[in-house]
C-alpha cells in the first residue's frame, strides 16, 4: 500500500484506522510526504508561549514524530532506530527514505520536503501555486539530521514525474490520497476559516497534494490499452478538515486507538528520542487531539463513500462484478463454480473508485462512473464529468466508447464538486441517475424509453454528504436517500414514473455515515446507516407505497466504521430479514438480522478495500462480494440463519 499526503500527520489524522489495520495485517506500507511540513517553524508546546521560529528544526521534529507513531503501529518500541537512506529520483534529485521492519511487518517513509511556504521574488509560493500557476518552482527544505542535505527545486511536471516514479518503483495494489475536490464552505463566526483555503472545507496543501497524486495515478494507470488486463491497483481518497463539520463516525474505542498514535507523533520536549531537533509535533501530544473542539481525528470519511465492487446476479446464479482498477473499469464474470475469471479492462479512466450499475429489463448492463476528465492544473482546465458505458447485449460486449453525461455544474471549476453517480431502474423502464451537486443538493438526469436523456435537474432542496443510495419499492416507487448533518434525507415518487419529491425525514437518530437502502421480499424499503460515533447500525423499515412511518427493525452492532451494505436475508418473518455487511470490519464479516436479533455469519473478515457489495442470488442465497487489497474479488456465501 502506498499513500501520498501533503504533511507529516495527514495519514495519522485522516487515513487511520485503515493505516494501522494494514500494518497489523503485515501489509507493507510506503508513505510519501510531499511537503516539508515546516509551516512557519513554530513547534508550539501547549500552554506555553510560542518558541522562536526554526523551520528546519520543526521539519526534523515532525519527521521524528512520524517515526515514533509508525514504530508504535508496527508494535515496536517508540524510539526504535530506523534505517535512513538516500533515494535517487528523476532529474538528479534525491529524497530521504526511512525504513523499519519489525516482526515481519514493515513501513517506509519518503520525505520529498517541498517547502510549505517559500518566497519567489515578492510572492509567496506554495503547493497550490505549483499546481495551477505555469512557471512556478518550489524549493525543498532538508532536515538538519537528514542524510539528504542538498536543496532542489521542483516544477509542476517534476513533481508529477517523481510521483509516477515512486508508484512504478513500489507497484502498490492500493494507493491512498487526500481529497482532490473538497466541498465548498462558507466561513463565518460558526465556521471560521482556520487553515482552510478560502471558500472550501480543507487545507490548500491537502487539495494540491491530492491533485498531484491523481495526475500521477492517471499517467501510471493509463499505460495499458483497451482489452488488456487493467493495472492491479485500487484507489481511496480521504476527507481532511471536512471532518470537523459533519457528524463524527468513529466509535469511541476506535478513536482512542487513533489518538494513541497521534500522541506518539506529538511527542514532547522532554522526550529522549535521540533526535537533536526535537521529538515530535508538540501541539498534538499529551491528548491534545482528544481535547480538541475541532475533532478532526474523531472521523475518517472517505471522499467516495460508495466506492467498492458492484455485483449483478444473472438468471443462472452467475455473477458479474465491476470495479475500478488502475483508475479504469474492470469486469469479472464467475464460472459455474462461482469463481471469478481474470479482469477485463473496459477503460474509461481516470475514474474515481465509486461506480453504479443498472441491469435493464432486457438483461443489458449500464455502468456509471465519475471521471477526472481533465487534470491540467489551471482552474479552467480541471474538470469532472459523469460517464456511462452501455452493454450491447445481455452478457455480451460493451460499446467501444463511453458516453458523457456531463455534470450538474456548468462552470468548469464547479464540476469538481460533482458527486459520484447513483443510478436506478424505474418501474416504467426509465433509468434515473443522481449526483450530488455543488450546492450539496442532488441533481438528476433520466434516460427515457426513446433512448434520449433529459437535462440535469435539481431535486427539492437538501444539504447532504456525498454517497447516495436508491431503491424501488414493491409499488414501483423510487426512493432516494442521503445523509445530512442531522438526519437521513429522503426523496420519493408519489406515483410510478412521477417526479421525485421530498419524502419523510427521520430526526430520531443522528447518522454517522451514508446509508444503504434495499427492497425487502414483501416490497418494503429497508434502510441501514450507522449511528454517530458508534458501531451501532439502525435498520429501519417503511412499507411499500406512500407510507410515511419508519419502524426500527434492528439495531445491531457491526464492527468497523463507515457504510454498510444490505441485502435481503432468508428465513425472517414479515419480510424484515436483512443481511448487513460492514466495511472496515475486523472480526466478523456479516450479520443476519431476523426477528430483531443479530447473529454472526460468514467467515472471519478479509482485509478488503471499499464497501462490499451484498446481494441475493436468483435462488435466494445472500452473498457478499468484496475486493481484496490485491485487487481480486472475494465472493462469500452467507449462511442462512433461521430464528424461531
Amino acid at each position: 500500500m502506498l499513500q501520498i499526503v501533503a504533511h507529516p500527520d495527514d495519514d495519522l489524522f485522516f487515513m487511520n484506522p485503515d493505516l494501522v489495520q494494514n500494518l497489523s495485517a503485515g501489509i507493507p506500507v510506503t508513505s510519501v510526504y510531499v511537503t516539508d511540513g515546516g509551516s512557519f517553524g513554530l513547534n508550539t508546546i501547549p500552554g506555553q508561549p510560542d518558541p522562536e521560529p526554526n523551520v528546519p528544526a520543526y521539519v526534523s521534529s515532525r519527521q521524528q514524530g512520524l517515526r515514533q507513531a509508525y514504530a508504535m503501529m508496527l508494535g515496536a518500541r517508540l524510539f526504535t532506530p530506523w534505517e535512513r537512506t538516500v533515494l535517487p529520483l528523476p532529474g538528479g534529485r534525491t529524497a530521504e527514505v526511512n525504513r523499519l521492519e519489525h516482526n515481519g511487518k514493515s513501513a517506509e517513509l519518503i520525505f520529498l520536503n517541498l517547502r510549505m511556504h517559500a518566497k519567489n521574488g515578492i510572492r509567496t509560493v506554495n503547493l497550490t501555486r505549483l499546481w495551477h500557476t505555469p512557471g512556478v518552482t518550489l524549493p525543498t527544505q532538508p532536515a538538519p539530521e537528514s542524510p539528504v542535505q542538498e536543496k532542489y527545486t521542483y516544477t509542476r511536471q517534476d513533481l508529477v514525474e517523481t510521483l509516477v516514479f515512486l508508484l512504478s518503483r513500489r507497484k502498490p495494489t492500493l494507493v491512498r490520497t487526500l481529497d482532490p475536490d473538497p466541498d465548498t464552505q462558507v466561513h463565518d463566526e460558526l465556521h471560521p476559516i482556520g487553515s482552510d483555503q478560502h471558500g472550501f472545507s480543507d487545507h490548500p496543501d491537502h487539495t494540491a497534494a491530492a491533485l498531484f497524486a491523481w495526475r500521477a495515478l492517471a499517467e501510471w494507470g493509463g499505460r495499458t490499452g483497451r482489452g488488456t488486463q487493467a493495472p492491479v491497483f485500487q484507489t481511496e481518497s480521504f476527507r481532511g478538515y471536512y471532518n470537523q463539520r459533519w457528524p463524527k463516525n468513529l466509535p469511541e474505542k476506535t478513536f482512542e486507538q487513533k489518538a494513541l498514535y497521534l500522541n506518539a507523533y506529538g511527542g514532547g520536549p522532554d522526550w529522549q528520542c535521540g533526535n537533536a531537533s526535537g521529538c515530535g509535533d508538540y501541539a498534538f501530544g499529551q491528548d491534545s487531539v482528544v481535547k480538541s473542539p475541532k475533532g478532526w481525528a474523531r472521523s475518517t470519511h472517505r471522499r467516495y463513500p460508495n466506492a467498492g465492487p458492484k455485483a449483478v446476479a444473472g438468471a443462472n446464479g452467475a455473477l458479474t462484478v465491476y470495479a475500478v482498477l488502475g483508475t479504469r473499469l474492470a469486469r469479472w464474470t464467475t464460472d459455474a463454480a462461482g469463481r471469478p475469471g481474470p479482469p477485463e479492462d473496459l477503460g474509461g479512466g481516470p475514474l474515481a473508485p465509486s461506480i453504479s450499475v443498472v441491469r435493464l429489463k432486457d438483461g443489458r448492463h449500464l455502468v456509471f462512473a465519475l471521471r477526472f476528465s481533465s487534470l491540467e492544473g489551471t482552474p479552467g482546465r480541471n474538470r469532472r464529468e459523469i460517464v456511462m458505458l452501455r452493454q450491447q447485449s445481455a452478457g455480451g460486449a460493451f460499446e467501444s466508447s463511453w458516453t458523457s453525461l456531463g455534470s450538474p455544474e456548468t462552470r468548469t471549476w464547479r464540476t469538481r464538486l460533482t458527486g459520484a453517480p447513483t443510478a436506478v431502474l424505474g418501474a416504467d423502464g426509465r433509468v434515473h441517475v443522481f449526483s450530488r451537486n455543488g450546492a450539496k443538493g442532488v441533481s438528476t438526469r433520466v434516460l427515457g424509453g426513446n433512448g434520449k436523456w433529459t437535462g440535469w435537474e435539481p431535486l427539492p432542496t437538501g444539504r447532504i454528504q456525498d454517497g447516495l443510495t436508491a431503491t424501488v419499492d414493491g409499488h414501483g416507487l423510487i426512493h432516494l436517500f442521503g445523509t445530512s448533518a442531522n438526519w437521513v434525507e429522503h426523496w420519493t415518487q408519489r406515483t410510478p414514473g412521477g417526479e421525485l419529491l421530498r419524502g419523510t425525514r427521520r430526526l430520531a437518530h443522528l447518522p454517522g455515515d451514508v446509508p444503504d437502502a434495499i427492497t425487502a421480499a414483501d416490497g418494503a424499503v429497508l434502510l441501514g446507516y450507522r449511528a454517530v460515533a458508534s458501531d451501532e447500525v439502525f435498520i429501519e423499515r417503511m412499507a411499500a407505497g406512500r407510507a410515511k412511518r419508519w419502524t426500527t427493525v434492528a439495531k445491531p452492532r457491526l464492527s468497523g466504521y463507515g457504510r454498510v451494505s444490505l441485502t435481503a436475508g432468508r428465513g425472517a418473518s414479515a419480510g424484515n430479514g436483512v443481511v448487513a455487511v460492514p466495511a472496515g470490519a475486523t472480526d466478523v464479516l456479516a450479520y443476519d438480522i431476523s426477528g430483531g436479533r443479530a447473529s454472526a455469519v460468514g467467515s472471519p473478515a478479509l482485509l478488503t478495500v471499499g464497501t462490499p457489495s451484498a446481494l441475493t442470488l436468483a435462488g435466494g442465497a445472500p452473498v457478499s462480494v468484496a475486493l481484496g487489497i490485491d485487487g481480486a474479488p472475494r465472493i462469500t456465501q452467507l449462511r442462512d440463519i433461521r430464528t424461531s
